[in-house]
């Protein structure tokens, strides 16, 4: 796999994946939606970790800076 998110990218995503599990958690958010919401942020979380998104790919999206030799 060929990384396609850049540090931003991925910090954001990391940001948005903890401020739904903090709803999640202190009960703000509940139900169907809530359930949703973290399978969203696990997600989240998984790809800033590999900083691969498989959606990027088909879309052409690349954020990653590429460094010219």
């Amino acid at each position: 796999m060929k990384k396609n998110m850049g540090s931003a990218d991925r910090i954001i995503r990391t940001i948005i994946a903890a401020l739904i599990a903090v709803l999640y958690f202190t009960g703000t958010i509940s139900g169907t939606l809530g359930i949703v919401l973290l399978v969203f942020a696990v997600i989240f979380l998984l790809t800033s970790f590999i900083s691969f998104c498989p959606l990027y790919a088909p879309l052409g999206i690349n954020t990653c800076k590429v460094k010219d030799k």
